[in-house]
């Protein structure tokens, strides 16, 4: 028997356990809201929104307001400085840094060793136990996974208190066990300048027998374009011969699909796509023929849900699960063992079913354009590119759109920002397939482009090779878990992205 088949037996407890997905969703969600209740009633928080007399979700939702990161900022400060019992009881260590994709300001996310256990790891154990039952011949723990992660940084000059990217407290944190089975090594992964880090990555796995990837889609091919550079070879499986899923997350995969299925040929290549955040692990595509993620409903998070037509306003009807109508475009609100109460999370999502709850991500309720009524999110933006490079033969690196409100012809448009990895066979014809596309997805854009009235035909620039990594790494967030916005209502990021591709 192979070293995975006799892990496999190890999974199988779990994998039964998570069939209570499928018919106790609501029950799997109250057992968590009163684990975090009775866990956090005796914190500051706690004390001052009544946890103690909490009796159930319509108390909770009376006693304990909508957060933004704005409002617990200070709080969490007061954490980092070694203030214990604030949010989360005890003293939190480690705090993730996030820029998120549109506010260039930091945010330090609490991740208490309840958060590593009951959302991170948990998380990512589950993935491999779900991909085992879907996969019978894995022979994935026969060779080693690699593992991107970021770096960190001492917080405050706290005694082993560190602030950094997730995936390095992920890996500081880790069971030694799972070094056995993980590349590359530690200090190799916890190096902060990515193009010295990529570089060592593939010079310490072109040996190894590597059988699973898992990291972000833009950060990892990065890392394996330099493995083939090095090795000379022409596709992944003639490096790694038993190479047999990418675990992937963090941003689309659309954009990037295309890339992977030329650099890796093997007609029985897997990808797994995970929703894990900063602020914890929330979905995994359960299976293989479904795009769709399972919300994972035991893992220490209570989900609640804004309609996006109603974010924003005064007195929005927020949800609990139970409450979700399929179809319908949400922003998710967590309750988390980090200390998180009822935070907007910033991202949003749209159901597919129930009983397992299934989901995609849309976008982000500050990533979207509405300069005109259009409401494009980055759902539309992700159908519409694939569509326009299937049409094209075209690939996409990286993008970026924002409104132009009026040029000098007084004329209103979408501009485009776009770095190809293959160029179309006609820009002029991917900018029409791409406008019609999203007409298509999107009435509220196709009522703004009707005759050209109010909105006119998107404009499409293309960015020269390398500019968002140079981008990135002008603001110090190259590499790690960092994301490039990709549509904005503002032209911040594109204005500074066109004098950068206008410099050369």
């Amino acid at each position: 028997m192979s070293i995975t088949g006799i892990v496999r037996n190890a999974f199988l407890p779990r994998q039964k356990e998570l069939e209570r997905h499928t018919m106790e969703a609501e029950t799997l969600q109250q057992d968590v809201l009163r684990y975090l209740l009775a866990k956090a009633k005796n914190t500051e928080y706690g004390r001052n929104h009544l946890f103690a007399a909490t009796k159930g979700y319509d108390d909770f939702a009376r006693n304990t307001p909508i957060n933004s990161y704005e409002e617990l900022k200070d709080d969490i400060d007061r954490m980092r400085h070694g203030e214990a019992d604030i949010l989360w009881p005890g003293t939190v260590k480690w705090y993730a840094k996030s820029s998120g994709t549109t506010n260039d300001k930091s945010k330090f996310i609490p991740v208490s060793d309840d958060g590593l256990r009951n959302l991170h790891y948990k998380g990512g154990k589950d993935v491999v136990a779900l991909y085992l039952r879907n996969n019978p011949k894995s022979r994935m723990f026969d060779g080693k996974g690699l593992i991107l992660g970021g770096s960190h940084a001492p917080n405050y000059n706290l005694r082993d208190s560190l602030v950094g990217d997730l995936s390095a407290i992920l890996i500081e944190n880790i069971n030694p066990l799972a070094n056995l089975v993980r590349v590359p090594k530690k200090q190799t992964a916890l190096l902060s300048d990515f193009e010295v880090k990529r570089d060592r990555i593939a010079q310490e796995t072109i040996g190894k027998n590597i059988t699973n990837l898992s990291g972000v889609p833009s950060w990892m091919l990065s890392v394996l374009t330099r493995v083939m550079e090095i090795s000379g070879k022409t596709h992944l499986e003639e490096v790694w011969n038993n190479i047999e899923v990418f675990f992937h997350g963090g941003v689309a995969f659309t954009p990037y699909r295309s890339q992977y299925e030329q650099l890796i040929t093997k007609p029985d290549m897997h990808y797994m796509e995970t929703y894990n955040a900063s602020e914890g692990f929330f979905g995994i595509q359960s299976t293989p023929d479904d795009k769709a993620m399972m919300l994972m409903l035991d893992y220490g998070v209570f989900y609640e849900f804004i309609p996006m037509d109603e974010f924003g306003s005064e007195n929005p009807n927020i949800v609990p699960l139970w409450g979700i109508e399929t179809g319908r475009n949400y922003a998710m609100v967590i309750s988390t063992s980090c200390g998180l109460w009822r935070y907007v999370l910033g991202d949003t999502v749209s159901f597919t079913q129930k009983n397992p709850y299934k989901f995609i991500i849309t976008g982000r309720t500050k990533s979207f354009i509405n300069a005109f009524g259009e409401e494009l999110i980055v759902d539309n933006a992700e159908k519409g590119l694939a569509y326009a490079c299937k049409e094209t033969g075209a690939e996409v690196s990286e993008y970026t759109a924002a409104p132009v409100f009026m040029d000098d012809k007084a004329k209103c448009r979408h501009q485009w920002l776009i770095e190809f990895a293959k160029r179309p066979d006609s820009m002029e014809r991917f900018a029409t397939l791409l406008d019609s596309k999203l007409q298509e997805l999107n009435s509220d854009y196709e009522a703004k482009r009707y005759k050209d009235i109010t909105l006119q035909h998107l404009e499409i620039v293309e960015a020269r090779t390398g500019l968002f990594n140079t981008w990135l790494k002008m603001k110090g967030k190259l590499g790690g878990q960092h994301k490039i916005p990709r549509l904005n209502n503002s032209r911040e990021h594109i204005d500074q992205l066109l004098n950068l591709n206008s410099a050369g």
